[in-house]
């Protein structure tokens, strides 16, 4: 065991988890890669390929699909370069034979590769790494927001290789792909990196970005090989084949190359998850080992950095790092965490998406980060070739983590999730099919691309008055641009830019879907270390003002939150109830605020606001439960409200142990008497317009979801309610009418057995 002994032996560790060390199995250069690629590479470094990487180069090279599913820091780049050296890079390229067959290129310019990834610092980081291994003089470029005009003509005009992201993809190349033709008529590969992140809505939006790109392709004369790489994953190849809308992918999801040996603690705090990744933080980098601490939230990284810093002894740097910072920042950040200069860093996965990190002495990881792909490659970051390292899963106060904690098997021994994408999603798909129609006319024939659905969704478009329906096919009509209305990330749209009112600079942005309850007028709002009271919140204009202060106080948003049923699609006999699934309106509004203590969290007082309601359609699941069985449980009317509220809480805590989502993927409400059920109704819905897949799934796996819900009602050791069970952090009514004995009797009665007769 490599674990240090003075934190083996707290009395705070749970579980160890010992993962061993494992040789690797090499193999030998493609018979392909020309002489100038192989000698590039080894002057490199490499001296041969690991196994899996062949194999990836192999199916790549011949024309297949491919995935490549294989643990962090197991040499997935080197697996899609190859192919991609091979054609765009060497002075003797070879055809090699593409999915349609073998193809001429189509102008001087030879063939082209493309490389998305989720965030523009990822694909900076795999710009440097390509640089490293391929020869001189490789033609190649990265394109996202920051690019200068130059850099944009370069990308276009010269590189082979390009390196974005889907958002880069979707608004700039997409809609000006004639001026792009050369580059899409000889594009010969497209590597989508860290795939297992386009789940759920985002997912839905890349996959039809996607489409639309092959359309292009295909229309400038090209049918690109796609190569996925992602982490770990559980049934990968039916997976990517959503993802792009293709039949067949090829699967490589074996990793042969050398793993590290690891130790993963499971550590209950003594007394908060952040109090305890603080010290634990400050005690790593004072021995100085480097140290990356994942956190759920931008709060929390902001907050670990600064008392960390308070922690430690050496005057070893500690920073944080999360969406929000402004691009210079986090760039700094990264840069200073691969040459060494920062020790130790508290961050969210924006800088797991951020840089290809590896080869750290400690990884902690604050509450479990809501699905086991997303803890594997977290804990993946640990461990040099040589070395092994430390792996700490702190728990947080919630249902999960303590779930987990009771059953470790649940972490160590079981499969990861699926990754779930709802391609035909037709609040994602239909906005898509107006911005294709306004590249390239719609036609009948673009079914193959777009599925089943797409000739009704262009009907629709067409009655709206988004396109004209010619006998040649559909056509946009409108003078804006269609991919402006279309927001990969949220359904919030434009974010929020933080402006200081005293210098006039934007220290950092919020998304609009969060924004009523971060920066609305009088929020406390924490940013690298430093404290901001926001003045005025002007979504309109997409700001909200704020200035430096201090307070003795923190601040959490109120709301209120009330569904419709829009159609119920499916429902079954549940116990002594009934579960449905369907299509309902959801409506919330922020309605005020709370101040708290930040020593002791009691509340202040609170504010009342004046802030707008949202409505959005999305796929739901609900329990209702009848008088007949709550007459019985001798509960008055409040109490079984509190009782329903409470079991709410819980069982949305839980989905993420069953499903591949995280709990601010989805939301819920409970009800004494719905207005369309006229009974007792428990809801979680997906959070996202048109729903990602979610709550479906808890649909499916109710029976066992609702069995792990009662089990952590009744273990839980706290007497009237805790974090661990019942209380929520992201309660809209700051966890008022809990009641958790009510809510274990609500719940053993709905599974209970239906009376016979």
């Amino acid at each position: 065991m490599v674990v240090p002994d003075w934190l083996a032996l707290d009395d705070a560790v749970r579980h160890v988890h010992h993962q061993p060390a494992s040789p690797g199995e090499s193999a030998t250069w493609p018979s392909w890669l020309s002489s100038d690629v192989t000698a590039s590479l080894v002057r490199a470094g490499l001296t041969e390929p690991w196994a899996h990487q062949a194999r990836v180069a192999e199916h790549a090279w011949s024309g297949r699909h491919v995935a490549i599913s294989t643990p962090t820091a197991s040499g997935k780049t080197l697996g899609y370069l190859l192919p991609i050296l091979q054609a765009t890079a060497s002075a003797s390229p070879s055809v090699g034979v593409a999915v349609g067959g073998a193809r001429a290129i189509t102008s001087s310019r030879g063939h082209t590769a493309l490389y998305l990834s989720p965030t523009k610092a990822l694909s900076h980081d795999q710009w440097r790494a390509a640089r490293h291994l391929g020869p001189a003089g490789w033609p190649l470029a990265t394109l996202d927001g920051d690019s200068t005009p130059a850099e944009r003509r370069y990308a276009r005009s010269h590189a082979r290789f390009v390196l974005t992201n889907p958002d880069m993809l979707h608004r700039s190349v997409l809609p000006n792909h004639p001026r792009w033709a050369s580059f899409l008529g000889n594009l010969r590969y497209v590597v989508i990196d860290e795939a297992h992140r386009c789940r759920g809505v985002f997912g839905s939006h890349v996959a039809a970005v996607i489409r639309r790109l092959r359309r292009l392709c295909r229309l400038h004369g090209a049918d690109p090989v796609f190569i996925l790489a992602s982490a770990t994953a559980q049934d990968v190849g039916s997976f990517a084949g959503q993802l792009i809308g293709a039949e067949s992918v090829a699967v490589v999801d074996h990793s042969s190359a050398p793993q590290p040996g690891r130790d993963i603690v499971l550590w209950q705090p003594h007394d908060s998850t952040t109090t305890d990744a603080a010290r634990l933080l400050a005690r790593l980098t004072d021995e100085d080992r480097q140290t990356i601490c994942f956190v759920a939230s931008r709060a929390m990284a902001e907050l670990i950095a600064v008392w960390a810093g308070e922690h430690q002894t050496s005057a070893r740097r500690i920073v944080s790092y999360r969406a929000g910072h402004l691009p210079g920042d986090r760039r700094t950040v990264e840069a200073a965490l691969q040459t060494g200069d920062i020790t130790s860093v508290a961050a969210t996965n924006a800088l797991e998406l951020g840089v290809d990190i590896a080869g750290m002495d400690a990884v902690l990881i604050a509450g479990f980060p809501g699905t086991l792909a997303s803890f594997w490659q977290q804990a993946g970051r640990a461990g040099r070739r040589d070395q092994e390292a430390v792996v700490t899963l702190i728990a947080r106060d919630d249902p999960l983590d303590s779930y987990l904690f009771a059953h470790p098997e649940l972490i160590f021994e079981r499969p990861v999730e699926k990754t779930v994408l709802d391609a035909a999603n037709p609040h994602v798909l239909a906005p898509h099919l107006a911005a294709a129609a306004q590249e390239s006319c719609l036609v009948d024939d673009d079914a193959r691309w777009f599925g089943p659905t797409m000739t009704s969704l262009a009907d629709q478009l067409t009655r709206q008055g988004l396109l004209r329906r010619r006998p040649s096919g559909w056509f946009w009509t409108r003078p804006e641009r269609a991919v402006d209305s279309i927001d990969l990330r949220s359904a919030g749209g434009h974010p929020i830019d933080i402006v200081d009112t005293r210098t006039g600079r934007i220290i950092g942005s919020v998304d609009r879907s969060a924004a009523d309850r971060t920066v609305h007028p009088g929020a406390v709002y924490l940013h690298q270390g430093d404290t901001w009271l926001v003045d005025e919140y002007l979504p309109d204009d997409y700001r909200a003002d704020v200035h430096a202060e201090r307070p003795t106080y923190y601040t959490q948003a109120q709301s209120i939150s009330e569904m419709r049923i829009i159609t119920e699609t499916a429902s079954r006999a549940f116990g002594r109830g009934v579960v449905h699934t369907g299509q309902v309106r959801m409506m919330s509004q922020v309605t005020g605020y709370l101040r708290r203590d930040a020593a002791t969290r009691e509340v202040w007082d609170s504010t009342p606001l004046e802030l707008p309601q949202h409505e959005m359609t999305t796929t739901a699941m609900w329990w209702t439960i009848g008088e007949d069985v709550t007459g019985g449980l001798g509960l008055n009317a409040l109490r079984l409200a509190a009782g329903a509220h409470a079991a709410e809480h819980t069982a949305i805590g839980l989905l993420p142990a069953f499903v591949t989502c995280d709990r601010w993927d989805i939301g819920g409400l409970s009800t004494l008497l719905h207005p369309d059920t006229g009974m007792c109704t428990i809801v979680v819905h997906d959070g996202h317009p048109g729903g990602a897949g979610f709550a479906e799934q808890g649909y499916q796996i109710a029976d066992e979801w609702a069995r792990a819900t009662l089990d952590r009602l009744v273990g839980c050791p706290c007497e009237s309610g805790c974090p661990a069970c019942v209380v929520s952090p992201k309660c809209g009514n700051a966890n008022q009418m809990l009641d958790k004995d009510a809510a274990t009797l609500l719940v053993t009665a709905l599974l209970a057995p239906r009376p016979a007769g």
